[in-house]
């Protein structure tokens, strides 16, 4: 049976966001750098370009633009979100019909265990759900 895709294309403007500086907190972000981080993520504009199960994603804030293109399915290397690099053990994957979910490992040194998924809701939402530890920040973004 072929699995219908679903449509991660378009510009998002985020919503809400919860948790995010305890993110920074848990991945050993300095507190400093921490408080630039929140003011400059506040209302980050996250592009999405897709061709089938490719996606391309571009977060621009006032401090930095981030990128990162995987196919879910396969390996790829990213930084957190705090900018280490890390090396994906598992593959980013299907976890229901519209999320993906991809585990973070990692490359060198020590830090706490890092995962996020990515969620179309039926409502046409985007969740983004970033985790550390314990720790969890989920951003809601709508599509302009």
């Amino acid at each position: 049976m072929e699995r219908k895709i679903p449509d991660f294309a378009g510009t998002w403007e985020m919503k809400s966001s919860e948790n995010f500086e305890e993110l920074l907190k848990t991945l050993g972000v300095n507190v400093m750098l921490r408080k630039i981080a929140v003011k400059a993520a506040s209302k980050p504009l996250v592009e999405i370009t897709q061709d089938g199960e490719t996606l391309s994603i571009k977060t621009f804030t006032t401090v930095r633009t981030t990128h990162i293109t995987f196919t879910v399915g396969q390996e790829f290397n990213e930084s957190t979100v705090d900018g280490r690099p890390a090396r994906y053990e598992a593959f980013p994957r299907w976890e229901t019909d519209s999320k993906i979910s991809c585990d973070q490992t990692l490359q060198k040194g020590e830090g706490p265990k890092t995962s996020w998924t990515r969620e179309i809701t039926a409502e046409g939402k985007l969740i983004l759900t970033m985790r550390a530890d314990d720790v969890i920040c989920t951003r809601v973004y709508e599509r302009q």
